[in-house]
């Protein structure tokens, strides 16, 4: 959730430093709960996992969906921002494109068990998947384009297939053990590279 977000109209201030590290801890501890717990985990235990009270979720967040879509954009955000700074800091392009894949895989992972609660009828999530695209898609055409301009990999890929192809992945990852979404990740991007 940004700026942006809160309040209305004019009169609507930016948060405060000190609000807005109060409010990623608070993010940050439900995103833990959701994946070990689901989304319907008590808001009782998110608190005790941020170490505030359970009036401060409520006070920054007065419904379960708006804490559930905060958690949500929260972590696009921080995936979207991954993007340049990884390509900012590998040593390649492709390790980039590797490492932020396997961000997005993370993320994707985790975010099983939101998915019943994103395709539910409340209309409140029903903008979530277009935002979700409108901040990945761009970040990771920004890696492929990278990567194949450095001649890493072949060029002419397109990140919506790429990112459809590695939720496709993600979403077998069930209970069986012998079915490693990491690893068929790790195989799909292995096959970007430019053949020699």
């Amino acid at each position: 959730m940004d700026d942006s977000d809160r309040g209305a109209g004019p009169a609507a201030r930016p948060m405060r430093a000190d609000a807005r590290r109060n409010e990623k801890i608070l993010l940050d501890a439900a995103a833990a709960i959701f994946v070990t717990r689901g989304v319907e985990a008590p808001l009782r235990d998110i608190a005790a996992e941020a170490g505030v009270g359970t009036a401060t979720i409520s006070r920054h967040f007065p419904t379960r969906a708006d804490l559930v879509i905060a958690v949500y954009r929260h972590q696009v955000e921080a995936l979207a921002e991954a993007g340049p700074a990884l390509l900012a800091a590998s040593a390649t392009p492709h390790t980039a494109l590797g490492q932020w894949i396997d961000l997005f895989t993370d993320f994707l992972v985790t975010k099983l068990g939101l998915a019943a609660v994103l395709q539910s009828d409340d209309p409140c999530y029903d903008p979530l998947h277009t935002y979700f695209l409108e901040r990945l898609e761009p970040v990771c055409t920004q890696l492929l384009d990278a990567a194949a301009d450095s001649g890493d990999i072949r060029p002419g890929l397109d990140a919506y297939e790429l990112m459809r192809g590695v939720a496709g992945l993600c979403v077998g990852a069930g209970p069986n053990p012998r079915y490693n979404a990491r690893r068929l990740v790790e195989l799909l991007v292995a096959g970007l590279r430019r053949p020699d």
